[in-house]
């Protein structure tokens, strides 16, 4: 995999189908971001078979074939809409148009697999809730810095466990390195990335929900600013954000676009869980100046200092459980209205966030 860059994050773990060959056809529409790699290399490991692709851009399909062999290029969104073997679309399409998608995946019958941001405003998510309701479809979300990182995966199972009791503090760091000539004109344009707080701060909600176990949250404070790529107004390139959970866990976040060269990740992505009896830490990409391999995990707790190095280690459930809910009608991957309630809170920080400059 390639570390460089963030928007060509895509983990490869070891294939554990959960159904049998043929069994779980996906579609995918929409090659606007390289997450449809690791989404598509999730579902793919647990069984899934990635049978179509539509792209306007034929070099995009290409590209995405040479990962993908077995899928063939569809001539039409509809070609994939309309294929009555396929159960799911995928799309990392551009993050503004991918709720469309998803409304015309769900009235087709299939169940959906967004990139994050999956929405740009809360008129889409209140459409989203209200074609889930109709339709009885799925509309997952590929948070992938907890989904498809396995310390952070090692972090819940703890944390399920009882490790560190009661968790009352979350607090992530999302740093990502820019690699300006690697991004699309939408990268640029706020109306169709939704702003740093959306696009990248949605990770950091969907973990500080996740984590503590909460259903709701208050945003307590929220801030962006521009303070490097002034050649570019649209961009934000900092956005931070305090939050307060329903059940009375605190959050705090900072994401950014400053991440330097010298790194050897595409960023040093760092997470902070606070319990009534220890505390862990994630460095999930990298130690830095210690060793390239991330996915080191800290516990402390009454009985002493613990460090797991659990890459290769922990695997990725999320893949295998979505495609079980999918075909039997469960819902052990996700939780429908929390990753509804992520993308919506930081659309609310967003919103309300000081412009810093």
């Amino acid at each position: 995999m390639d570390k460089s860059s963030g928007m060509m994050y895509a983990p490869k773990g070891k294939p554990k189908p959960v159904c049998s060959k043929g069994e779980f056809p996906i579609g995918v529409i929409g090659l606007d971001h390289g997450h449809i790699y690791g989404m598509c290399n999730g579902l793919s490991e647990a069984g899934a078979e990635v049978s179509l692709v539509y792209d306007p851009d034929p070099a995009k399909v290409a590209a995405f074939q040479k990962a993908f062999p077995e899928a063939k290029a569809a001539r039409s969104v509809e070609e994939v809409l309309e294929n009555p073997k396929i159960k799911l679309i995928a799309s990392a399409a551009i993050p503004c148009h991918r709720p469309g998608i998803g409304m015309s995946a769900m009235d087709h019958g299939k169940d959906f697999f967004a990139d994050k941001p999956p929405f740009t405003s809360l008129a889409q998510i209140d459409e989203a809730r209200k074609k889930v309701a109709q339709t009885g479809r799925k509309y997952a979300v590929y948070y992938s810095e907890r989904l498809h990182v396995e310390s952070a995966v090692f972090a819940g199972k703890l944390i399920a466990e009882g490790a560190i009791g009661r968790v009352v503090q979350v607090l992530g760091t999302g740093p990502h390195r820019i690699s300006l000539s690697q991004r699309p004109s939408w990268f640029f344009e706020k109306d169709k990335y939704g702003g740093i707080l959306v696009d990248i701060g949605s990770h950091q909600i969907e973990q500080f929900l996740s984590f503590t176990g909460a259903k709701d949250a208050r945003v307590l404070s929220s801030r962006v600013a521009n303070y490097k790529f002034k050649q570019y107004p649209g961009l934000e390139d900092f956005g931070d954000a305090t939050l307060q959970a329903d059940n009375g866990a605190t959050g705090y976040f900072r994401v950014d676009w400053f991440t330097p060269d010298g790194l050897k990740s595409w960023g040093d992505g760092r997470t902070f869980i606070l319990g009534t009896e220890g505390y862990i830490e994630l460095r999930k990409y990298i130690d830095v100046a210690r060793t390239p391999e991330g996915d080191q995990v800290f516990l402390v707790d009454h009985k002493g200092e613990h460090h797991y190095s659990v890459a290769g280690q922990v695997g990725f459930p999320f893949f295998g459980e979505l495609i079980r809910d999918c075909l039997d009608r469960t819902a052990k991957a996700f939780d429908q209205e929390m990753f509804f309630k992520a993308t919506e809170l930081a659309i609310i920080a967003e919103l309300q966030a000081l412009k810093i400059e």
